[in-house]
């Protein structure tokens, strides 16, 4: 067998090159050859176009990532959190256990889409925390072309399902430019979410460029939209044409926070880690090594200091603490559940043995970013609201009323047996993730591990050898940059072959790793939930130095014994940041995510229908006065939302509710105010106003103030905000005129379209 899908390999290759060559995309327009007479009977012969046409034996091709997902989370590889489609894959296919990501979203997605390091992708971070530098754009450029866009000019139906944070958040609105959405990376089909997480019951999601309308059904699920959605895609392709192969992406947006999953999965796991966190690492190692994903004389590596002991904690704090970790994982059994049953489709349709599926369990580790105690609202620390969970929200945890993220603890626990947690790049927890790769038809050691050192750049360059594509080097006139991935097929078909990849560079935040033939220097600067990061000093980091080849987890620092090799590796990093677009170094965090575009206007026009404008391109009415104002022909009748802006997680809201002007202000769970008139409209109303005076001098953020509303004039209602939100209102919910789209800011009947005559909203900060 082993020889067989060899062999494959090699004439798909061949016969992609023997066809034509087709390293320069678009190819070009056919060139007619039949022959043209006077009339269509006179010595006339018509030449019908034929469609690009993948290359002979081509394989379908599923991709699947997850998102926040640790190394010790899932059964397949020792973890607590059943996975019976990973397993199912894992029998038929092959384990990796020396993967590697980015170490967060954005830029482990760019790599895997285009095959480059992420900083020679542009995207060095994520979207939100972009700067104007070539490593930071979180633009993917055109030099760069991802998979998708190069498999479909040869030939392929490509779709994306789920998380999309390859888009600039100033381009995820309404008036694009749409050339960096999906389906400008060559998926011919989108639906999912622009952005780094989504509520999981009540998403803004974009069926390729438009806004999918609200949803209605309370058992909603996202996950199970998105499974659904692309096994109906899979049929749909094959259905028109059943012998053309396909690319499938699907990037749920689990396990992301918020977690949020049915209460039946949550249920499941009732109990089961009352004994913690420390109890589950050893639990875990202990499984790992039975399976061999762990190597028998691996160690366990300790706690880090920042992480309390279990057994220290309070009673009360353990049993918050365990249901935040039952809430989890049942988050993540019920979206490994989906994605069996997307896979029981693939290979229910004809071809489905010629599949090529990559199941990658996440785009980094798992989060500590719910910091110590976890969150209720995940955006609450972002602008300086503590939002501690007690016991009194445990039993609606997991649902639609909460943006919960659970604490670092869990976090450091699901990333057995490595240290630290996502962004912590320096460190195995952060970028070494669990991958299985399956192909029925041709690979030979069912069952099998692979040890060698793989990357996330990897995938691409793999995924074009087994469709028998070569990577172009001009796309649409613009010249291409080298691959820094290599094709893993020959580690899929040979379980001893020699190291494909010998190095990589790791960057995040200041934090920093480089892998260099089997050692591994690391520089870790902050952890997740730090504050004032720009303060730290990257030059005065303490470096630690890693055998990897006999160290499997990064146990015993060995930079006091070798500083001589640790110094050689060190100026290796700086050699890697400059080549790769890393540079300048930047760490910090949230000074990033308060840049906006720069825009100077203070008047605002806007339209009902405009839906989802984006935070970073909508009107700031943060931390300032403002004023409201919508034009229209108003009743008493009338309902609906005329403006509003973010969530649950936090935002604001300007409507209708029979006939009476109201205003909500969310601050998320901290807390919520509503301003509303005593009496309805007239008949005839012309002009509704909501006015914000801000009391806080122009230095001051997050203060309060007035909020009067207005009717053709005459002040309806006013009321005193005692705070606003100095940051941020939503993970990815923009601002819509003329209805609601996401979740809702207050209790309000939901959906929310107007059901008057508005004509036009008007915004002025003062």
């Amino acid at each position: 067998m082993k020889l067989v899908f060899t062999s494959l390999v090699l004439s798909l290759a061949a016969s992609a090159l023997a066809a034509e060559p087709r390293t320069t995309l678009p190819l070009p327009d056919r060139t007619f050859t039949g022959t043209v007479g006077r009339t269509f009977r006179e010595s006339s012969s018509a030449s019908l176009p034929k469609p690009v046409a993948a290359p002979k034996g081509a394989p379908n091709i599923v991709v699947i990532m997850l998102d926040d997902a640790g190394f010790g989370q899932y059964a397949t590889f020792g973890g607590a959190v059943p996975s019976p489609a990973m397993d199912r894959l894992a029998a038929e296919g092959l384990r990796f256990n020396r993967f590697h990501t980015a170490g967060i979203c954005s830029p482990t997605r760019a790599a895997l889409l285009t095959g480059r390091n992420p900083h020679n992708a542009g995207v060095g971070i994520v979207t939100e925390l972009a700067t104007g530098y070539d490593g930071y754009t979180g633009i993917i450029p055109q030099s760069t072309v991802p998979v998708a866009r190069i498999l479909r000019d040869n030939g392929y139906a490509t779709a994306m399902f789920g998380k999309n944070h390859n888009t600039p958040p100033a381009e995820a609105g309404p008036a694009g430019p749409f050339n960096h959405w999906p389906g400008g990376f060559g998926f011919d089909y989108f639906y999912g979410f622009n952005a780094w997480g989504t509520s999981q019951h009540q998403p803004l999601l974009f069926e390729n460029n438009r806004p999918v309308p609200p949803v209605r059904d309370p058992d909603y699920h996202l996950t199970h939209d998105l499974a659904d959605r692309a096994i109906g895609w899979i049929r749909s392709v094959k259905a028109a044409s059943p012998d053309r192969p396909y690319f499938l992406y699907l990037a749920p947006g689990a396990t992301h926070a918020p977690h949020h999953a049915p209460k039946a999965w949550i249920d499941r796991f009732k109990g089961q880690f009352d004994k913690g966190w420390d109890a589950y690492r050893t639990a875990a190692f202990a499984r790992q090594k039975a399976l061999g994903v762990v190597p028998k004389d691996a160690e366990l590596t300790p706690r880090p200091a920042e992480i309390p002991a279990w057994d220290s904690l309070p009673p009360e704090t353990q049993r918050i603490f365990a249901r935040q970790m039952e809430v989890f994982a049942g988050f993540a059994a019920h979206t490994d559940a989906e994605v069996g049953r997307l896979i029981d489709a693939v290979h229910a349709m004809p071809g489905g043995e010629n599949t090529l599926i990559v199941y990658i369990a996440g785009d980094n580790g798992a989060s500590a970013e719910g910091g110590a105690n976890g969150t209720l609202n995940e955006l609450g620390p972002a602008n300086g609201l503590e939002e501690k969970v007690t016991t009194a929200e445990l039993a609606d945890l997991g649902g639609p009323a909460y943006n919960n993220n659970y604490p670092a603890g869990w976090a450091w626990a699901v990333n057995t047996p490595f240290r630290y947690y996502k962004q912590v790049v320096s460190h195995l927890g952060a970028v070494r993730n669990p991958m299985v790769m399956s192909w029925p038809a041709h690979i030979a050691d069912k069952g099998a591990l692979r040890s060698q050192f793989t990357d996330v750049t990897d995938i691409a360059p793999t995924l074009l050898a087994a469709a028998g594509v070569t990577a172009p080097t001009s796309v649409d006139g613009v010249a291409q940059k080298p691959l820094d991935g290599v094709n893993l097929l020959p580690v899929a078909t040979e379980p001893h072959a020699p190291e494909v990849r010998q190095r990589q560079y790791f960057e995040v935040f200041g934090n920093r790793a480089i892998y260099d033939h089997g050692w591994m220097a690391s520089a870790r600067l902050a952890n997740p939930w730090e504050a004032n990061r720009a303060m730290l000093d990257p030059d005065k980091v303490h470096w630690e130095l890693y055998d990897l080849d006999h160290d499997f987890t990064q146990a015993h620092d060995l930079a006091a014994r070798c500083p001589e090799r640790l110094e050689q590796y060190k100026k290796l990093w700086w050699e890697e940041a400059k080549r790769n677009n890393v540079l300048p170094l930047d760490w910090r965090a949230g000074e990033r995510l308060a840049n906006r575009p720069p825009d100077s206007r203070t008047h605002f026009e806007l339209y009902p229908g405009t839906i989802g404008i984006p935070e970073t391109i909508a009107p700031n009415i943060r931390n300032r006065s403002w004023t409201i104002a919508a034009d229209g022909s108003f009743t008493a009748r009338d309902n609906g939302m005329l403006i509003t802006q973010g969530g649950m997680t936090g935002g604001w809201a300007f409507y209708l509710r029979d006939g009476r002007p109201a205003f909500d202000y969310n601050l998320g769970l901290a807390a919520h105010y509503r301003i509303v008139a005593q009496s309805p409209i007239a008949a005839g109303t012309k002009s509704l106003v909501a006015r914000f005076d801000y009391e806080g001098a122009p230095q001051v953020r997050g203060g309060g103030g007035v909020l009067t509303l207005l009717a053709d004039g005459q002040v309806v209602a006013t009321g005193h905000l005692p705070r606003t939100l100095p940051g941020i209102f939503s993970l990815n919910e923009g601002l819509d005129v003329g209805t609601d789209y996401g979740s809702p800011v207050g209790d309000y009947p939901f959906p929310s379209d107007f059901t008057g005559m508005l004509s036009d909203v008007r915004i002025d900060l003062r």
